[in-house]
């Protein structure tokens, strides 16, 4: 049986890993041990932050929706449990959409919530 050389696998690998650490400083760039230290901790990292931006998001969609429902005289919670018992499903990106950019819409979802409610 013959001998089968695998640097070329190898050095593929290597090559594959060592431009995605490109920018990286010192060792990190072009150390292979060095850098799938780095670029695993890195894409940890970025794994985090996409979850973390879905949380951000919506504390922002909330304290917008929340400062709206001030301005209609109702507070966040009462306003989101009358949409529950009335069965409107608006999800918080589209009412913090509606609360910037259509005020009036907005406010017609605010009564038309309470309404149902008493």
């Amino acid at each position: 049986m013959s001998r089968i050389k695998r640097g070329i696998i190898t050095k593929k690998r290597h090559k594959k890993l060592l431009k995605q650490t490109k920018g990286y400083w010192g060792q990190r760039k072009n150390v292979f041990r060095r850098a799938k230290e780095t670029l695993l901790r890195a894409m940890e990292f970025a794994f985090i932050g996409r979850k973390k931006r879905k949380r951000d998001f919506r504390r922002l969609f909330i304290s917008r929706i929340s400062a709206a429902c001030e301005i209609n005289g109702t507070t966040y919670s009462q306003f989101i449990n009358s949409l529950l018992v009335n069965n409107i499903k608006l999800n918080r990106k589209m009412l913090s959409q509606l609360a910037i950019f259509e005020p009036k819409a907005f406010t017609e979802i605010v009564q038309y919530a309470k309404n149902k409610i008493s």
